[in-house]
């Protein structure tokens, strides 16, 4: 007899559709029209915040400073996953088919659309107060020795828990958001709860960038100060050092821990399977912590991520076709865009802040000017109702989400490759790690050691030309 969802459940899987990073509601692409001089056109994938989301908000507000003689910002937002938004925006830009002057860049494309001249360095006047961005975040914005994107927002792994799940288990403590666990920790963790639902946790494993992910976070976390490339771009790891991470990747996704649809799970599938209650753990992304909160309220749980998290976000960067007059609008555009003010509204958004003052306590931080329906006070919106799919700072024993979790994880979190051979690399790591988790995985498993040995090769060939 199949199982009837809560209500809860329930309001999680509604809002799939925007957790999915995929398809949706598409602006179109720009058409020349007689105000074309005066209009500034930014690219970028889908707003997980929903329809009207708050990066709209943001470029609406930018909008409304720069009057009706000013220039006028447009989002278009590209369909599709962020593996094919990067060949849309490769292809776009290459070509010169879309009159795009800003585009919204996952950290790990910067080296390439920078390398291949696609976006332009920038001044400083793109970027306001620099030494308030999180350091590790800022370094994702450069190349070769030069600033070319301003962090719009940023990501890190996070852990989700349903405590309902510990305490039937009769696990003593059910708020971990304290805690600094290792695997070990966690794994005795699933050891208590196992049996309660169909797995421990789940994460994201299908053939995409979330295997990359869980790859490089498997293997900086067996290996200390592990880099696939070094600052140059080439390739800097050995065997060894990839049995290592192999293990532990293995280790940390085997059954029956892990729910056997990770394997061909992305970020709306592993969502589901834990809305469902049929894990009690769930490695995800920041931006879906309102909507966790708004379904299950105090049961929901939330701490770093155990060993190390990778670090994911978006930088904005001009890109290289547009004129120059343009190009210096969309400048100041960009540092409208991540100002203090700005990145506190993103925070409050669910998205992950770039600037440790977005961080600070309500009254010292900056105060959400730019989109009011994410304010802090009772003025939030025209009714003067609280935002919606924001979710209370303050956990269980006092502690702030935002500063005791999120920030913690961003400043400690770990780059993926930064390389301009990037798309290469993750297509590569996907592909040998299909041995683990493609359709033959069950059949003929390769050894670690074989496994790291291909991998190595494979890697090694396609950075040879760096």
């Amino acid at each position: 007899m199949a199982r009837r969802l809560p209500a809860a459940a329930l309001a999680v899987l509604s809002l799939l559709a925007l957790t999915a990073c995929t398809g949706g509601d598409v602006r179109d692409e720009p058409t020349a029209t007689a105000d074309d001089s005066r209009r500034i056109v930014v690219a970028s994938g889908q707003d997980v915040t929903g329809k009207n989301g708050i990066r709209q908000q943001l470029i609406d507000a930018w909008n409304a400073e720069e009057g009706p003689q000013g220039y006028e910002a447009r989002l278009v937002e590209l369909p599709g996953s962020a593996d094919q938004q990067r060949s849309q925006l490769l292809g776009a830009l290459q070509s010169g088919s879309a009159d795009y002057d800003v585009v919204n860049l996952d950290v790990t494309w910067v080296p390439e659309f920078a390398a291949a001249g696609l976006i332009r360095p920038l001044s400083d006047a793109a970027v306001r107060a620099p030494d308030d961005i999180i350091p590790s975040v800022d370094s994702t914005s450069y190349w070769d020795g030069k600033r070319y994107a301003v962090p719009f927002n940023s990501d890190a792994g996070l852990l989700y828990y349903r405590k309902e799940h510990l305490r039937k288990a009769g696990v003593s403590r059910t708020d971990l958001g304290d805690d600094e666990m290792t695997w070990d920790q966690l794994r005795r963790m699933f050891d208590a709860v196992n049996g309660g639902t169909q797995a421990d946790w789940t994460t994201q494993l299908a053939a995409y960038e979330g295997r990359t992910v869980n790859a490089i976070e498997a293997f900086a976390s067996a290996v200390p100060g592990f880099e696939l490339t070094d600052a140059d771009g080439r390739y800097a790891a050995d065997e060894d050092q990839l049995t290592a991470g192999v293990t532990e990747l293995r280790e940390r996704t085997v059954s029956p821990y892990t729910l056997k649809e990770a394997s061909t799970s992305r970020e709306a599938e592993s969502l589901s399977a834990f809305a469902e209650g049929r894990t009690t753990f769930l490695r995800h992304w920041p931006y879906v912590y309102p909507t966790l909160y708004e379904a299950f309220k105090g049961d929901l749980g939330v701490a770093r991520l155990p060993g190390k998290a990778v670090l994911g976000g978006q930088n904005l960067a001009v890109t290289s076709s547009t004129s120059e007059r343009r190009a210096a609008k969309a400048a100041e555009l960009i540092a409208f865009l991540t100002d203090p003010d700005s990145e506190r509204c993103l925070l409050r958004a669910g998205f992950a802040a770039t600037r440790v003052s977005a961080y600070q306590v309500a009254g010292t931080a900056p105060e959400c000017r730019h989109a009011r329906a994410y304010a802090e006070g009772p003025s939030a919106s025209p009714t003067g109702e609280s935002a919606a799919h924001t979710a209370p700072d303050q956990l269980a024993g006092g502690l702030s989400y935002s500063r005791a979790i999120l920030l913690p994880a961003l400043r400690k979190a770990v780059h993926r490759p930064r390389t301009p051979l990037y798309g290469a690399v993750t297509q590569t790591l996907i592909t040998e790690l299909d041995a683990l988790y493609g359709p033959r995985a069950e059949a003929d498993p390769p050894t670690d050691a074989e496994l790291a040995k291909r991998l190595h090769e494979a890697l090694r060939k396609v950075l040879s030309n760096q």
